[in-house]
Order: C-alpha cells, then sequence, then structure tokens
C-alpha cells in the first residue's frame, strides 16, 4: 500500500529539517568553541581549566630568557615591541579565542577618536543599559546624565558592558551600526582574524579574535595620548550625576598593586602602564599587557589562562621582553665602542703614547631626545661593533699635538627615520702636549715664509743649519767628483805592463 502524499511530504520535510540541525552543529563546532570539541573525559567541563602541561619544563625567575611556551598556563599567548610591532614571543598567536571585555580597547579608541567633545553631558539610554545580568557595569541609568569623558573611564577601569554601550550609541547613534564600524576599524588595522559582535565582548559564538590581533589593536590604541592615560589610571573618582552619588572606581589591572607591607602583592610589577583584563565562562581570564622600561615598550597578550595565572603569565613574557630588548641612544652606542686616534709629535712625557679617545657630546638636546635605537641586544651589539656602518664620522682638523682637553676633533652624524640628521661633537678626552724642540716641517716653513713680509726669508736656527747641511752635502759632492777625474787622468798615462817578451 503507497503511503498518502501528505504524509510522504512531511516525512521529507522531517529528514530535511533534521539533516539541517545536523549541518548547523557541525559548522558551529568550528567557531572558537572547537577546543570544547575534544573530550578528555566521558563528562569533562564545558571550559576546561588552563593548566601547565605535566612535562612542562620548570620556570627559573634568574633566566628569564629561557622562556618556554609551555610554561605559560595561557593556551594563546603574543609578545611585541610596542615601537616596531615587532614579534618577540608567541605561542598559538593565530588560534581563535573568545576576546571578552579585552574588546573593549577598541570601543574606548573610537570613542576618544570618533567623539569631538569629550567634556559633553550624554543621556544613558535604555538600551545602553539594557546589558546580561552577569555583566560588570558602571551602575548607569536610564535617563542619567553623565559626562562622556567619565564613561570612558568607567568602561575601561570597571570593565563596564553598559558603559561600552554608551560609547557605541554616542559614536554612531546605535550599537549595531558601531558595530559595523568596529569591524571596519579592526580590518583596517590588519587584524584578518577577528570579528566583533557587540560592544563590551561578552561571549558571542560570532564575536572572537586571536592573540595576535589584540596585539595589533593593542598597539595602535597605546598611540593615542588619552587612551594610554586611561589605561594607566589606577583609580578614579566618577562625579555626581542627576541620579547618582559620585562614585568611586579602581583599575581591575592586579599588575598596578603593590598591596601593603604585612601582604605584599607578588603580582605587582612596577614597569607595568596598562592594558585591559577581560573574562567570560567561555573566555576564561584574559589579559592585554603593557609595560615601559628603560625606553623599551612592551604588549602581552593572554588568551583562555587562569584567574591569577594570567599576571604570572604576563610576568613571564614582559620580563623575557626586557632580556631581549635594549634602548639605546647613538651616544650610548658610541660608547660601547669608542674612537681612540694616534695622534703626531706628541711629548715624550705622554704616558699613553699619543693615545687619544674622543667624547661623543650632543649638539642640539631636543633633537637627540628623539634618536633612540630599540633593538635586540645582539643587533645593537652588532651596531657598535660596526659603528661607522651606522653613522657619519667626519674629522674637522689633524690630529697634531698640541690638543687641548674638550677640543672639536670632528663630528658624528645620525640619521633619524624621517630622514632629520642628528650632529654630534667628538671631542678630546684630555690634552695630549706637544714634544719639545721639535723640527718643524716643511709646510710649516713654507707658511712661515709667506707670512713673513721680508721678501728674504728669515735667518733663524733652523735655516741656518738646514742651509749648512745642503752646503755640506755638495762640498763632499764636489770633493767626490774631484778625487774621481784626477783617479781617471793617472790611470790615462800609465805605461802598460809587458805581458811578454815578444812583440808583434
Amino acid at each position: 500500500m503507497n503511503p498518502i502524499p501528505e504524509q510522504t511530504e512531511k516525512r521529507d520535510f522531517l529528514l530535511k529539517a533534521l539533516l539541517t540541525c545536523i549541518l548547523c552543529l557541525l559548522l558551529f563546532c568550528d567557531a572558537p568553541l572547537a577546543y570544547a570539541a575534544s573530550k578528555p573525559t566521558a563528562t569533562p567541563p564545558l571550559y576546561p581549566e588552563a593548566t601547565l602541561a605535566p612535562d612542562a619544563p620548570s620556570y627559573d625567575p634568574e633566566h628569564p630568557e629561557d622562556l618556554d611556551p609551555d610554561q605559560l598556563y595561557a593556551w594563546s599567548a603574543i609578545l611585541i615591541e610596542e615601537t616596531s610591532g615587532d614579534v618577540i614571543f608567541s605561542k598559538s598567536p593565530d588560534e581563535l579565542r573568545f576576546p571578552a571585555s579585552t574588546t573593549k580597547m577598541i570601543t574606548c579608541y573610537l570613542g576618544i577618536t570618533m567623539v569631538e567633545d569629550l567634556e559633553q553631558i550624554i543621556t544613558v539610554s535604555e538600551t545602553a543599559v539594557d546589558v546580561p545580568e552577569d555583566s560588570s557595569t558602571m551602575k548607569l541609568q536610564a535617563g542619567e546624565e553623565v559626562r562622556f569623558l567619565d564613561i570612558l573611564y568607567g568602561t575601561m577601569l570597571l570593565s563596564a558592558n553598559d558603559g561600552a554601550n554608551v560609547i557605541a550609541e554616542t559614536v554612531s547613534g546605535s550599537i549595531d551600526a558601531f558595530v559595523a564600524l568596529m569591524n571596519e576599524t579592526a580590518l583596517s588595522f590588519g587584524c584578518t582574524n577577528t570579528h566583533f559582535n557587540n560592544a563590551h565582548g561578552y561571549t558571542d559564538p560570532a564575536h572572537y579574535t586571536t592573540a595576535r590581533d589584540l596585539s595589533i589593536i593593542a598597539r595602535v590604541c597605546m598611540q593615542n595620548d588619552l587612551f594610554r592615560q586611561i589605561v594607566s589610571t589606577e583609580s578614579y573618582t566618577l562625579p555626581r550625576t542627576n541620579l547618582s552619588r559620585a562614585r568611586s572606581m579602581t583599575n581591575t589591572n592586579e599588575l598596578f598593586r603593590q598591596g601593603t607591607e604585612e601582604s605584599p602583592n607578588k603580582y605587582y610589577y612596577s614597569a607595568a602602564n596598562g592594558i585591559k583584563t577581560g573574562n567570560t565562562d567561555a573566555s576564561q581570564y584574559c589579559f592585554v599587557g603593557s609595560a615601559i622600561r628603560d625606553g623599551v615598550e612592551l604588549i602581552s597578550v593572554v588568551l583562555y589562562t587562569g584567574k591569577r595565572a594570567r599576571w604570572a603569565d604576563t610576568i613571564k613574557l614582559m620580563d623575557y621582553g626586557f632580556s631581549q630588548y635594549i634602548s639605546v641612544t647613538p651616544i650610548d652606542l658610541y660608547n660601547m665602542n669608542p674612537i681612540t686616534i694616534e695622534t703626531s709629535s706628541y711629548s715624550t712625557q705622554d704616558t699613553q703614547l699619543g693615545k687619544l679617545r674622543l667624547n661623543c657630546i650632543a649638539t642640539n638636546a631636543s633633537l637627540a631626545a628623539k634618536a633612540n635605537i630599540i633593538q635586540r641586544r645582539t643587533v645593537v651589539e652588532s651596531m657598535a661593533t660596526n659603528l661607522k656602518n651606522n653613522v657619519l664620522i667626519q674629522y674637522t682638523r689633524d690630529f697634531k699635538a698640541p690638543i687641548e682637553v674638550g677640543e672639536v676633533m670632528g663630528t658624528m652624524t645620525f640619521i633619524l627615520e624621517d630622514g632629520t640628521p642628528v650632529v654630534y661633537n667628538l671631542v678630546a678626552a684630555r690634552s695630549v702636549a706637544a714634544r719639545d724642540n721639535i723640527p718643524k716641517s716643511v709646510e710649516e716653513i713654507w707658511q712661515e715664509t709667506y707670512a713673513d713680509p721680508n721678501p728674504f726669508p728669515p735667518l733663524h736656527s733652523d735655516f741656518i743649519v738646514f742651509a749648512f747641511g745642503i752646503a755640506l752635502v755638495l762640498v763632499l759632492v764636489f770633493r767626490l767628483v774631484l778625487l774621481l777625474i784626477k783617479h781617471r787622468r793617472a790611470r790615462g798615462g800609465k805605461i802598460p805592463d809587458v805581458q811578454s817578451r815578444y812583440f808583434r
């Protein structure tokens, strides 16, 4: 008996629906939650805890330069040098991860750069305060009037989702329009593995990024002075508004807190100057950090790590970076391999046998302040060894004594990236006395002769000695010539000896 057509259509519809659901499920598993697909046990946690590998080598804080990726709890991490963007260290930097509230970096950056009047008063909307119940917030209320600059501080220091929504609506008029702007901006930065779906970073399958892309975003953001100021602020007071009293807020960055004498914070990092924390169940704990020491600025990213491990991971990365990179000026570079010249006509009493070191001194302090070289230690050492390949050395006088301490012997020119030359003087580090009673050179005699208005050369001792020497040589030559002539004449008049008694 053939099935009823209506039943056949219904069955086909159900089969198609089932196949569609299975396909969607498979596609969904390719999203950033892919790490949940490989389950080590029959009933694993949905979001496993980030731990060190059992065979991970032990970390030695006395030798940060030996950092191994397995010594980090984070599933993804990266460390870059802020000025150049060079990658110093990485661990799975291109794996898709949930960014959580580190998203707010680009939200705050757009708020700073897209809003002209940061002092304007913003009225909080109903949609802005409509955030998930477990969100971190500034406790804003619909209808509350708040200065936009205060919203920026609250969003970053308290990781406030409601503040992020206020920024979005102020910049673009709606959250959806702002999210589109976020994605366009990230792509313009070079973030090719990032997609945002909200302004604050709450977990969403279509809201993901990578450690590498977050480091790119952080680097751009940290080039803005106000952004740097906000993320380096430890505490801030939100003034009283029409609906709320003044509120105090403290930065969630644990690296800023020294703790007390009785209970010091082991994660305090004096070089830290930013940037943003984040955590959700799906992202676990995240942190984008920044630190500066001796002119070297680093940016680190750790994703999917532990609550405390994010601080430990960041410190390991920063210490590794500072062990690899140094910042030097051209004067520092010069002093690593200073120039020593060999002088002439120096005093016989000179204990250094005429050797003279030249010191390097900037001629323009404000311009020299811009001349910084941030490179790996090995590169800097190579530059110092081959100094003349990296700067232009020119000498402005000869090396003949006497030479006075501080006397300019030449110049060293360093070219900035924009082509501006920075000139340094090379000056004598000590005085070098001239040798006593040194005979004058031919050049000096000629110079004195031409400078003397008397048409006849002066009859000084040097000239008399020189003339006497010439005359003596001429007399000796003359006498020798006479002797040769006399000897030749004597040989010409002599009768040859008889060689044989017979003559032919």
